[in-house]
């Protein structure tokens, strides 16, 4: 059976792109690689240089100067893959609250964005992939040969987090957590480059209603 070697999954935040890709990838035996991991490490690199994030000129010369790249997971520390900076290991470097504070202001440079998806796309090219991000398939792999737009309400998304935040601290505020996920959607699909939609020829699945294994089940028939 020969499968899709390029698969595509966009979609919003806390949409559930990271958990379905993760098992595609897993049954398909492809690597896995959440594009997101890239703008979390060139923010990493700012805020460890000193740069300052909103400096976008001196953010975007660290984009195109820096060489990232994604590969298998080396250690099974829970880690989805490794994420490479100039050789070095920085996969849990960039899950810090300071990252996350900071990514979507990175994300939306237009530099930053032209400079990473040069690099996602090289990686992307190799095949047996499974990319996952807010423009693959419009804009980083449109040649992609299953292009996945998982959707899901604001609503949703947020008590999805405030239910996951919750089993792993105990406490979490959900209308901060909804206000959050607004402020992305707002910031991804309005942005003046690659904004965030579903690529023309893209399968849109809701998983307003499904839950993580039927979504799971019907991206799988699609790989088939």
């Amino acid at each position: 059976m020969v499968h899709p070697s390029i698969i595509a999954i966009d979609g919003p935040a806390a949409s559930g792109k990271s958990t379905l890709g993760l098992r595609l990838a897993e049954a398909l035996n492809y690597l896995f690689f959440d594009t997101g991991v890239m703008y979390r490490a060139v923010t990493w690199l700012a805020l460890d240089r000193g740069i300052d994030i909103h400096e976008e000129a001196a953010v975007t010369a660290l984009a195109e100067e820096t060489p990232i790249d994604v590969a298998p997971a080396s250690v099974g520390d829970g880690r989805a893959c490794d994420v490479l900076v100039e050789g070095k290991d920085i996969t849990w470097a960039t899950r810090g609250r300071t990252v996350e504070a900071n990514v979507s202001v990175v994300a939306a440079y237009a530099g930053v964005r032209k400079a990473l998806s040069q690099q996602q796309r090289r990686i992307g090219q190799r095949g047996r992939i499974v990319m996952v991000g807010r423009d693959i398939g419009t804009v980083v792999l449109p040649e992609a040969d299953l292009k996945i737009y998982l959707d899901a309400s604001a609503d949703e998304r947020a008590k999805r987090r405030y239910e996951e935040i919750v089993r792993r601290s105990g406490k979490a505020d959900f209308d901060d957590i909804l206000a959050k996920v607004i402020e992305r959607d707002r910031i991804d699909s309005t942005r003046d480059v690659a904004p965030l939609r579903a690529a023309d020829d893209a399968v849109v699945l809701d998983s307003d209603k499904l839950t993580a294994d039927e979504v799971f089940e019907q991206a799988l028939a699609l790989c088939k």
